[in-house]
């Protein structure tokens, strides 16, 4: 018996992706905030040596969720240094031994502005629907809150091309985005500004309906 090679995925300088990543048999992958922090922690450090751009994010206890632009880096190479050395530290820290994480990650590339943007309420509202929170911002360990409160900077998120969708002031319609299950013209005027002729976004929702079964 022998297994045949893993099918290289579809990559680019620039390319985006909507990744998710679980834990081993959909175990938990989380037991405290210290193992939040560190993954976070792994994030940054990998995005400095690494840089991509994490538009964002949300850690929930069984399974992560990231929105990750590369740059000259395959992300590949990103996801096998952060996982590799997460799984790391989690073995040694509970005395655990085999797979972390289950499989590889699911990767779908976002081609368009519409799936940038429902990729980005689809993680954002994770905890709310797993009711863990009743409004996202105030769940800790994903990037809403930088989307809500501006000043409270997050030095691993860049919301800017997600804020550049929205009519000003662009971080209070994102939150009436997230809140609303209508695609508001007044809200997304630059977005529909550029693009006039937007389709159906039936493939999009199938696509996140596809990740959220496979959690």
């Amino acid at each position: 018996m022998f297994s045949l090679p893993r099918k290289p995925r579809n990559w680019y300088p620039g390319a985006t992706y909507h990744i998710t990543q679980r834990g081993n048999r959909k175990s938990e992958i989380f037991y405290d905030n210290h193992d939040y922090l560190k993954y976070l922690g792994l994030l940054e450090e990998t995005q400095q040596k690494l840089p991509f751009t994490l538009h964002t994010y949300c850690l929930m206890p069984n399974h992560i969720h990231l929105q990750l632009e590369t740059k000259e880096t395959p992300l590949s190479e990103t996801m096998r240094i952060v996982n590799s050395r997460y799984a790391i530290y989690f073995n040694k820290k509970y005395e655990l031994i085999g797979h972390v994480f289950q499989d590889r990650y699911w990767a779908q590339l976002i081609l368009d502005d519409w799936y940038m943007l429902e990729a980005s309420k689809y993680i954002h509202l994770n905890p709310v629907e797993a009711n863990m929170v009743e409004n996202p911002e105030i769940y800790p360990w994903s990037s809403c809150a930088a989307y809500f409160a501006p000043q409270k900077t997050n030095p691993l998120i860049s919301t800017e091309r997600i804020l550049s969708f929205f009519s000003s002031p662009s971080n209070k319609n994102y939150i009436r985005y997230l809140n609303s299950e209508e695609r508001n013209s007044e809200l997304l005027a630059p977005l529909l500004a550029k693009n006039p002729f937007i389709k159906n976004s039936a493939y999009n929702n199938n696509k996140l309906q596809e990740n959220h079964n496979s959690i």
